[in-house]
């Protein structure tokens, strides 16, 4: 049974990719920062649905923690699955917050620095050793990093920063057979930035060639995908999955 990290798999993306892994067969260990009560939830629908899941903290803000957590990690592997390793990590924890760039504190930019290049930069590296050889590694962006968007600078940028970073993983773990693609969606009906008005969702729909805002599943399906052989020759590329989101 192959084995898949998902950091901030309570809620959203994280969450609905969880459950498209698993119903896919494949085991699951999923994050949290601080809502415990989601997670669980999470991994009691992949157990009752006869999958295999794990929940545990992880503040990915926090690079301190990381030597701790692949520890934490490599326990669960051995007690849980009789595995010292795991096949497929993916870097999806992440909040969003509206800041236009004349407002932006440098904490706001820290903040925001933090969770979504140095804490998946550092977290890859830490847990690196326990990825197998020929695993693969998904790194969440987003369609910001292409469309302009007034008042998310920061937060694009730190995902053109981490959509740089996935074809530099793809170009020095090459050589142990583990991929490194990265998934930008466009407009998500989340909670991410403190979710959709019927008003903001009409106008990002107007602007998508579909015709609409997607769903979590939408981008979960892409990662699932990602993650079988089907795309053993997919590497080192950054993926939209946007519906045609400003084209």
């Amino acid at each position: 049974m192959n084995i898949v990290l998902i950091t901030g798999g309570s809620r959203g993306i994280g969450a609905a990719t969880a459950l498209e892994c698993a119903r896919r067969g494949l085991a699951v260990i999923l994050t949290y920062n601080n809502n415990p009560v989601s997670a669980e939830k999470v991994v009691a629908e992949i157990v009752d649905a006869g999958g295999s899941a794990v929940a545990l903290a992880l503040d990915v803000s926090d690079a301190s923690s990381f030597p701790a957590f692949r520890d934490t990690v490599a326990r669960t592997l051995i007690d849980t699955w009789g595995r010292t390793d795991f096949d497929y990590l993916v870097n999806n924890a992440g909040y969003g917050a509206y800041h236009p760039f004349t407002t932006v504190t440098e904490e706001e930019f820290d903040g925001l620095f933090a969770v979504h290049l140095k804490g998946p930069f550092f977290l890859t590296q830490a847990l690196e050793p326990l990825i197998a050889d020929g695993g693969h590694i998904v790194n969440m962006v987003s369609a910001t990093s292409r469309v302009a968007t007034a008042g998310v600078a920061p937060y694009a940028s730190f995902k053109g920063g981490l959509e740089v970073l996935t074809r530099y993983l793809a170009k020095e773990l090459g050589e142990r057979g583990i991929r490194a693609n990265s998934v930008a969606p466009g407009p998500i009906r989340t909670e991410l930035g403190g979710g959709l008005n019927d008003e903001f969702e009409a106008l990002l729909s107007s602007q998508t060639a579909l015709g609409r805002v997607g769903e979590p599943a939408d981008v979960a399906d892409a990662i699932a995908g990602l993650l079988s052989s089907d795309s053993r020759w997919v590497n080192a590329q950054s993926i939209e999955i946007a519906g045609g989101y400003v084209i």
